[in-house]
């Protein structure tokens, strides 16, 4: 599976475009929202110098038609709001990944990831060249497969060696007898543990692994 993060250009006069173009040194993050039957329902938090202001520019727009702050200080508020306005989730729906929130939103455009595999990313940037928005692509990172990190032999052997206690300290059985336990030779054992442990802690310090 891949991870991407893009930046992009709010599609149409979205209520949140016009704030946030007000407010160009803001960050407005939608930390969770689903569309409903005449609009969207919205958790959304705003960060700012001026916040007071960003944040009744929010509460002040038409498209907004109720508003709770929960939360405010000298920098940030927290809010839950219901507009009418459901452009972006009909938008972000034509690609069939929902984005994960939060959804990062300054000066008329917004960030987002999307998880999916390599074909089915390249059929959402497809999308995108097509559309009339701008876009840049920030990152792209590989994330491994769980089932397919380890070969069946690693897996098998290390199986064992958990079981058997090879890792404990101090070990539990030797290296010969793991080897014999799988019906190899200890040198080609040393060689299926190696790779097998390399594959898991790099999997684990990056978030992806290289392929046999």
């Amino acid at each position: 599976m891949i991870e991407a993060r893009f930046r992009m250009t709010l599609p149409g006069d979205l209520w949140i475009k016009t704030v946030s173009e007000a407010f160009p040194d803001a960050t407005f993050r939608l930390l969770t929202g689903m569309p409903v039957d005449d609009g969207a329902f919205e958790l959304g938090e705003v960060l700012a110098d001026d916040v007071a202001a960003a944040a009744d520019a929010v509460r002040d727009h038409p498209d907004v038609v109720a508003y709770e702050r929960l939360f405010a200080d000298d920098r940030r508020a927290l809010a839950q709001y219901r507009s009418t306005e459901p452009g972006l989730y009909e938008f972000l729906s034509e690609s069939a990944f929902p984005p994960e929130f939060p959804i990062v939103v300054e000066d008329g455009r917004f960030e987002f990831e999307l998880t999916a595999t390599r074909e089915h990313l390249q059929e959402v940037r497809a999308m995108f060249d097509a559309s009339p928005l701008d876009y840049d692509l920030l990152s792209v990172v590989g994330t491994a497969d769980p089932d397919a990190l380890l070969t069946d032999r690693q897996r098998e052997l290390l199986d064992v060696a958990v079981r058997r206690g090879y890792f404990e300290v101090p070990r539990e059985c030797t290296l010969a007898e793991l080897a014999e336990d799988v019906g190899i030779d200890k040198s080609t054992a040393s060689g299926v543990l190696r790779r097998g442990q390399g594959r898991i802690v790099k999997s684990f310090l990056t978030g992806a692994a290289d392929p046999e």
